[in-house]
């Protein structure tokens, strides 16, 4: 991950003790370097001690933080004392940033209730809270109330909400290349450009005859396909491919990649099947794969939402990401399911990932046309999946996210494989097809469903089932 940069909000009051405050910024700063994030606030000069309390103050720190204006990833508010909800508030409104934010308060301790040393910050916390929440502006709690920096449970929340902010943040500015026609057997994977615009997801389509025919110019005899080439057999076992079918690839996966450059896309959803194999002789699966290994996800059967969940996977995991069909039941067992495609995913997700064909989709064009699928099994690991999609019918983007664990059980089978168990399966099931989500999953080898949750539906503003949420907090 990045360095992530937070602006930082001390709330004071100036009847509170001065040493409650000094403390609490050289924890703060300790606990942020620690972690590797970059702070910004007031210097101790420029307000009283580097905290904000009146509207001056306020006036000071928004102006610091327009300064940064396009560096800040979230904001953190910390509570040394009661602090002065205004203070805080003005601070937030006047800086313009929309932006997650995180309230911290810190606990008094039972033998210094004294006015030397009290804080109140319990109560403060909730004003400051009452206040955001009467301007219409969504936060982030800690897990306890009240909590020290150097207390493991709020590095855990400053952690996750690192995660929050770079997910809001990519998300928001995410830009897709559409490259083809969706399948014209798939209204499942329909979506809305205009619904995305909105919420500042940008779409670039061009025709995938474009693609192919800048493939076609270029030679297989070239140093740049044959470096391509090498890159495809280092990346998996590609003893089976004829280099006729490499050469195709690695030309392939230039035009791709040249028109990922010139736009500056974060990531692809592509017409896999069946026109590249009818009329260039090849799968696009291994190259795919290769886009999402390096962290620039690609989704087949231009499935637009589904890439854009990738993405959001990828960034609240910063690890690849792979969109799986639920495809079949495994045996009678209701909490269990076979994740299958044919396949692309990244080979950090599977065991011994090999270059093949791709047998179902080879009865209709021949399997010697759909070189470049990948095979491997995904081996017992966390699992987190979740899906976005545009509802058309009401206007806006709505989710699901959870959690589960994918496992060793026996499935034999061809392509990207797994056995995923997931408690509830079929209250999942039944809210996927009740709801009118696609049949398409995306998922990572993580466990990072809350911080998707949070940011969706805290900070997108996406209506979000959080299947087996177990979390107590409220979300704002």
């Amino acid at each position: 991950m990045k360095q992530s940069t937070l602006g930082v909000i001390i709330g004071n009051r100036d009847f509170f003790p001065d040493a409650l405050v000094i403390e609490a910024r050289q924890e703060i700063l300790l606990t942020l370097a620690e972690i590797g994030v970059k702070p910004i606030l007031p210097a101790v000069e420029e307000t009283e001690l580097g905290g904000v309390e009146t509207f001056a103050d306020a006036q000071k720190c928004a102006a610091l933080f327009k300064r940064h204006l396009d560096e800040i990833d979230g904001l953190l508010i910390v509570l040394p004392n009661f602090g002065d909800e205004k203070g805080v508030l003005d601070t937030v409104r006047l800086s313009g940033l929309n932006v997650p934010i995180l309230v911290q308060a810190y606990p008094d301790d039972l033998d210094a209730l004294h006015v030397a040393k009290r804080r109140d910050s319990y109560c403060g916390k909730i004003s400051a809270c009452n206040n955001l929440r009467q301007r219409g502006v969504p936060f982030s709690l800690t897990t306890r109330h009240v909590v020290k920096p150097s207390d493991q449970s709020f590095r855990h929340d400053l952690v996750q909400f690192l995660s929050v902010c770079q997910v809001v943040k990519g998300v928001r500015s995410a830009r897709i290349g559409a490259i083809g026609a969706r399948p014209g057997a798939f209204n499942t994977v329909r979506y809305s450009e205009k619904i995305l615009e909105r919420q500042g997801i940008s779409v670039t389509t061009i025709d995938l005859s474009d693609i192919l025919a800048a493939a076609e110019k270029l030679e297989d005899e070239s140093a740049p396909v044959k470096k391509k080439v090498s890159a495809l057999t280092e990346y998996a076992d590609a003893s089976s491919v004829p280099s006729k079918h490499l050469a195709q690839m690695a030309r392939l996966g230039m035009a791709i990649e040249s028109f990922m450059k010139e736009n500056a896309l974060d990531a692809t959803a592509i017409q896999c099947w069946t026109s590249i194999q009818e009329n260039f002789g090849c799968n696009a699966c291994t190259l795919m794969s290769m886009m999402s290994e390096k962290l620039l996800p690609s989704a087949c059967e231009v499935d637009v939402t589904g890439v854009l969940t990738m993405y959001a996977l990828q960034l609240a995991s910063q690890s690849p990401a792979a969109l799986v069909d639920w495809n079949n039941n495994y045996g009678d067992d209701e909490d269990r399911c076979v994740l299958f495609h044919c396949g692309n995913w990244a080979k950090s997700l599977v065991e011994s990932p090999k270059i093949s064909t791709a047998p179902i989709l080879g009865s209709v064009v021949g399997e010697e046309n759909t070189y470049g699928a990948m095979e491997g099994r995904s081996p017992a690991s966390p699992l987190t999946f979740a899906r976005l999609t545009t509802d058309d019918a009401v206007g806006e983007i709505k989710a699901y996210v959870g959690e589960g664990h994918l496992t060793d059980d026996p499935l034999n089978t061809f392509g990207n494989r797994a056995v995923a168990r997931i408690p509830n399966l079929r209250k999942l099931m039944h809210h996927i097809c009740c709801n009118g989500f696609e049949h398409h999953v995306a998922m990572t080898a993580s466990k990072t469903a809350s911080i998707l949750a949070e940011a969706f539906e805290n900070y997108l503003g996406w209506p979000t089932y959080y299947h087996g949420c177990d979390d107590d907090r409220s979300r704002t």
